[in-house]
């Protein structure tokens, strides 16, 4: 467990904070493009790390992202005019580029040079196909993206939504596999599925050990169970720094996938999910799991006023997530919670915004999350105190990676076994399937 002075720093992510630093070296997921259809279209709010922001796409295309109050007086440019490549505040006319420089100061005198003196607070945006990125930090020449297999093409699917809780709530039950086996598929039963296929193997023995290795962002864990005589069921998945989870759904080698939880400020978050554009969960067999991304539902409530008023779901704490105590009560859902992903969302909101994590009692099957916490306030101390690059920032090539699930032979050490197929963009011909395959049915 943490002590309350480092469940503080895990969690506090605004200026000047130890993790608020830390995710500042980082590029950030910040909007999807179709938050910004159109050129000189409509300012967008968002808050990201406690900051207000105002997020806009200027005549040419350039996504700009500036402090919500003017320089001038401070007035919101959510109400500014977005013509002719720039953000125009409609208080006394003041005019910010994409880059935040002052082009235009209609309310001074034809020769005063005031307004080369003045810059709007601005952070550079990059848009890669289905994710706009910022970069908040320091660096006067950013850091590369990462390079994350599914944000290297063209086309690729994307969704966001809105956490009522701490980024680090959110995020750790992405880290935490052995909870499908309860809260998502608690109702089910083992018997009832096609022996040989992994959910069998989740569900037959809903318990799981751990290995665990540290890489250059962040960290790769396997959770590994009996599965027929003779060999074991290995679910191996990623951390990667400082907020991205590689989950182990699916076939390892054919997965492509990643969520992202970005922290609005201390107490909400925001979950991007974003693969290819078509996912390639299957291993070519038919052999993938029945039950892994069951019953999704993402519709969402209507927009309200200011950054915490978009991309929220309708199943919420205001209605019990829509709760079915019958059908719970029926065994015909473990939690009675329609959505994996909102079963997901009703836990960890429930601890409350922030849950002091000084009251927990972790077990073995916590490993990661204990892993990941010492991972982040490790990195985020020596940023502060040796200027130390925190992992992955400058090492895109590290986020090139899969997840998903495989049988190995008894004995053979999963995480290392495999390299090859956690590697991006390397098909399973490329592996020797003779050391890892799945299990034939029967």
């Amino acid at each position: 467990m943490l002590s309350d002075h480092e469940n503080e720093i895990v969690v506090r992510v605004g200026p000047g904070t130890l993790m608020g630093d830390l995710m500042r070296q980082y590029w950030l997921p910040a909007l999807l493009p179709s938050e910004l259809p159109e050129t000189d279209g409509r300012p967008v709010p968002i808050r990201l790390l406690g900051e207000d922001l105002i997020a806009f796409r200027d005549s040419e295309g350039r996504v700009g992202l500036l402090a919500n109050n003017c320089p001038h007086r401070g007035a919101s440019l959510f109400f500014g005019r977005n013509e002719e490549s720039g953000l125009r505040c409609v208080y006394h006319g003041w005019k910010f580029d994409v880059g935040g420089r002052c082009v235009d100061m209609p309310n001074e005198p034809p020769e005063s040079n005031f307004k080369d003196k003045v810059h709007a607070v601005a952070y550079p945006c990059i848009e890669r196909n289905q994710i706009i990125w910022a970069y908040m930090g320091p660096r006067e020449s950013p850091p590369p993206l990462p390079d994350f297999e599914a944000n290297l093409e063209p086309g690729g699917n994307s969704h966001k939504y809105l956490r009522d809780c701490s980024w680090l709530q959110s995020f750790e039950g992405d880290l935490d596999t052995v909870h499908l086996a309860f809260l998502h598929h608690g109702s089910v039963r083992a018997e009832d599925l096609e022996p040989g296929t992994m959910d069998y193997y989740s569900l037959k023995n809903r318990w799981a050990r751990w290995a665990i290795k540290d890489t250059e962002v962040g960290a790769t864990y396997g959770a590994y169970r009996p599965a027929e005589e003779g060999t074991t069921y290995w679910r191996i998945a990623h951390y990667l720094f400082p907020f991205h989870a590689m989950i182990p759904t699916g076939v390892l080698g054919k997965r492509v996938g990643v969520i992202s939880i970005v922290p609005i400020d201390d107490e909400h978050s925001f979950r991007f999910t974003f693969g290819p554009p078509q996912e390639r969960s299957g291993n070519g067999t038919g052999r993938a799991g029945a039950l892994s991304g069951a019953g999704q539902d993402l519709g969402f409530q209507p927009d309200t006023a200011g950054p915490l008023g978009r991309f929220r779901l309708n199943q919420s704490r205001s209605n019990d997530y829509m709760l079915d105590w019958e059908a719970q009560m029926a065994m015909k859902s473990y939690t009675g919670i329609p959505g994996t992903s909102i079963q997901d969302q009703a836990v960890v909101e429930s601890m409350g915004q922030i849950y002091n994590r000084s009251h927990e009692h972790l077990g073995t099957s916590d490993m990661m999350i204990i892993r990941l916490r010492r991972l982040l306030i490790q990195a985020a101390r020596d940023l502060r105190e040796d200027g130390t690059v925190p992992p992955g920032v400058d090492c895109p090539e590290g986020y090139r990676r899969r997840s998903g699930g495989i049988v190995l032979e008894d004995g053979v050490e999963g995480i290392d076994a495999t390299m090859p197929l956690q590697t991006a963009r390397v098909e399973l011909e490329d592996f020797d399937l003779a050391v890892a395959t799945t299990t034939p049915a029967g």
